[in-house]
């Protein structure tokens, strides 16, 4: 990885940490708390461990991109505890019911960039139809899928 990919890297990084902690003072307690908004977060929090599994289990076939593939995981493993913080938040109960997804085969880094491409558009969607912390929370997560398709795994 160049020095200019991973200064982007780390900006990239840094941006969405402000975001999601900018957010976190705007938290809406109004934000809907149905079980359909609950499950759309429970989803991207599936989704999001899908892809550090995903990410870990491709450094055996790239060694050369471990250390991106590394970044990737760990960002995709902090999305999942974020999410898993909201839906525990909203549910108002602090077990998680999601699990980790058997993976059969390491990835190809084009199904992985397809992945974190499906996540990105799907993260954005959803953001729009949330409000307040929410709806920074999965802005930040669609920008950084964004990111580590651009930077990590051009």
């Amino acid at each position: 990885m160049s020095r200019r990919s991973a200064l982007r890297v780390a900006g990239s990084t840094a941006l969405g940490s402000a975001v999601i902690s900018l957010t976190a003072s705007c938290s809406d307690p109004g934000a809907s708390d149905s079980p359909a908004a609950i499950d759309a977060l429970s989803t991207q929090a599936e989704l999001a461990r899908r892809d550090a599994v995903n990410a870990t289990t491709a450094i055996a076939a790239n060694p050369g991109l471990a250390g991106a593939l590394g970044i990737v995981a760990a960002e995709r493993t902090a999305h999942a505890d974020a999410l898993d913080a909201e839906i525990a938040r909203a549910a108002a109960s602090t077990t998680s019911a999601t699990t980790t997804p058997p993976v059969a085969a390491p990835p190809t880094l084009a199904q992985l960039r397809a992945d974190l491409a499906s996540v990105q558009r799907d993260a954005a969607q959803l953001a729009r139809t949330q409000s307040g912390y929410r709806a920074g929370l999965l802005g930040s997560i669609s920008a950084a899928c964004a990111a580590q398709q651009a930077v990590l795994l051009p």
